[in-house]
């Protein structure tokens, strides 16, 4: 009888070790690849945007990323109303973010949304309204998708307060559907999340404001996650250049702005561009790009009557 417990319990170490290895190759094996993070694109038809933009594109396909995600903001400006220029912006970042030679995943920025602000002449009512307009050209404001055993998870962190200004907040609803999201991984699994608005960032330390800027309820998020593989936070928003590593926990890109200041400078003293993220395993590295933007500005404006 004890030689046979003794079996029992070879047998389900055994087991054990292989259902771990198993699982090891579900979430690690030949999990090498790149993508792309362009954040505060601010498309609009004027001070060379489309320009600046296609030099991004060009910038992203000579480094032939499995595919790109951006962090919001895609145009500028929907938030005070106008359908037929909202439209307009719209439709040139759909026809323009074409150019890219591999999928692109959308993330929803304040200035996507449409009408929102009190002297926009659509109202509430609008079928297009907050996230209408967004979701008519882009689908879904948050989602997931998997790629080569990572979880990509793209959140919708905007919500629109009584005074007609935008907050930093995830709503209920998509908290809900976070959580069922991500209660289908294996908790090896290795987690991205994107948001527009900061869910943690330094820049109140650093400049004195008060933080409002951020994800108010941010840390329900990270407690959701906490038995989780969570390696990544992608964000935007503030157009300026950070990285952090939370107590051995997770690692967070504040992904600086391919627009910078609205097309004509730093902001932040950040250079314009992107990120660039290389996967290798269960771990990654990166690199800030520069499209080429501040050296064309530059150039332009040297050329200008006035400077010569």
């Amino acid at each position: 009888m004890f030689t046979k417990n003794l079996l029992t319990i070879f047998l389900l170490i055994l087991l054990g070790q292989f259902a771990f290895s198993q699982a090891k190759n579900l979430n690690f094996e030949e999990a090498d690849f790149t993508f792309a993070f362009l954040t505060d694109i601010h498309l609009k038809p004027e001070m060379g945007a489309p320009q600046g933009f296609q030099m991004a594109i060009d910038r992203v396909n000579e480094l032939h990323p499995d595919f790109v995600l951006t962090g919001g903001d895609l145009v500028f400006d929907a938030m005070r109303g106008n359908k037929d220029r909202s439209d307009t912006l719209f439709s040139l970042y759909k026809e323009m973010s074409a150019g890219f030679n591999m999928p692109v995943y959308n993330c929803l920025g304040n200035h996507d949304l449409f009408a929102i602000y009190a002297e926009s002449p659509e109202s509430s009512y609008h079928p297009d309204y907050k996230y209408g307009m967004y979701e008519r050209y882009f689908g879904k404001t948050y989602y997931s998708f998997d790629h080569k055993n990572w979880h990509f998870i793209v959140l919708n962190s905007l919500g629109v307060t009584e005074n007609k200004r935008y907050t930093g907040v995830f709503s209920e609803e998509e908290l809900a559907w976070l959580k069922t999201d991500i209660s289908k991984l294996d908790t090896l699994t290795p987690i991205v999340i994107v948001t527009h608005i900061p869910m943690i960032t330094t820049r109140s330390q650093v400049t004195g404001s008060d933080g409002k800027g951020n994800v108010s309820n941010a840390a329900e998020v990270f407690k959701m996650l906490e038995s989780y593989n969570l390696k990544l936070v992608l964000q935007g928003h503030i157009h300026w250049k950070e990285y952090g590593y939370v107590n051995d926990r997770f690692h967070y890109i504040t992904g600086g702005s391919i627009a910078g200041n609205g097309w004509k400078g730093r902001r932040h003293n950040t250079k314009e561009g992107f990120v660039l993220v290389k996967v290798k395993g269960d771990g990654f590295s990166w690199e800030y790009v520069d499209h080429g933007w501040e050296a064309e500005r530059l150039k332009k404006a040297e050329s200008l009557p006035e400077a010569k």
